[in-house]
């Protein structure tokens, strides 16, 4: 991302930046959130490198295409906050619905297919409908149709935020695990900063609307994370870090 920026009319005829000067660039294979407050373009950040809108500043590039191509490719995968399942089709159906409709439904896929279900550990609800699902199940399954596609690059908006603590934290066990066995390239947004430090490689803080990058921190943690590196001291000065630095920018600390 080069010089992005978003700009919204508004009712009235003014005009909102939610973003702007926005410059990042993601390695292959690497695992990156933004973290920041409520309305500082995160999840608008994230639309525009999916291609779902352009920018009205900028550039975007991936794998030295714009998003509207590696699109059309099935070179990206989303997962939103809700898993949006067809309801009157199974899990695996589910799964496999972006290849169909791709046209790319062959017995290679179906093997990944199935293959991605035993990572993600859904074989054995495969022929499961979403309603006999609990909610992490559910998140699994929306992770699992997005890597069907075998994207280059899958980006994440709040896949959690609507899940319990306790499910929350076994949905970022089950997502390290999933990525340690992919190795996608991964773009997270979350409000949450203690699951962005356990998961990523690096943190993006952004500051309130228009977001901007206040900070890039580099997450001095090896992997594979063990789930008790969250009571680790680099851990808890990582969150710390964060959480002072997104506070002040909001004003609440000095």
């Amino acid at each position: 991302m080069r010089g992005v920026g978003k700009r919204y009319p508004l009712e009235d005829g003014a005009e909102v930046d939610a973003l702007a000067g926005f410059d990042l660039d993601i390695a292959d294979k690497e695992f990156v959130s933004l973290i920041g407050p409520s309305g500082c373009g995160k999840s608008t950040a994230l639309s525009i490198v999916a291609g779902l809108q352009e920018p009205t500043h900028g550039e975007v590039l991936i794998a030295g295409h714009p998003p509207a191509r590696a699109r059309a490719d099935r070179e990206i995968g989303v997962v939103f906050q809700q898993p949006v399942l067809l309801p009157w089709r199974t899990i695996r159906a589910n799964c496999t619905l972006l290849l169909e409709v791709a046209g790319r439904w062959t017995k290679e896929a179906e093997e990944r297919a199935s293959a991605i279900l035993e990572i993600v550990g859904l074989a054995d609800f495969a022929e499961r409908y979403p309603h006999q699902l609990s909610g992490g199940m559910k998140q699994r399954a929306a992770i699992a149709r997005a890597l069907c596609l075998d994207p280059l690059l899958l980006l994440m908006d709040e896949p959690f935020g609507a899940l319990d603590e306790f499910t929350r934290h076994q949905m970022n066990i089950e997502l390290m695990r999933i990525w340690s066995r992919d190795r996608k390239t991964i773009l997270f947004v979350t409000h949450n900063i203690a699951e962005a430090v356990f998961m990523s490689d690096r943190v993006i803080a952004m500051s309130p609307r228009p977001g901007r990058i206040v900070e890039e921190i580099t997450v001095p943690l090896p992997r594979p994370r063990d789930p008790d590196v969250r009571f680790t001291r680099e851990f808890t000065e990582c969150v710390f870090h964060l959480q002072r630095l997104l506070e002040r920018d909001e004003g609440r600390l000095p």
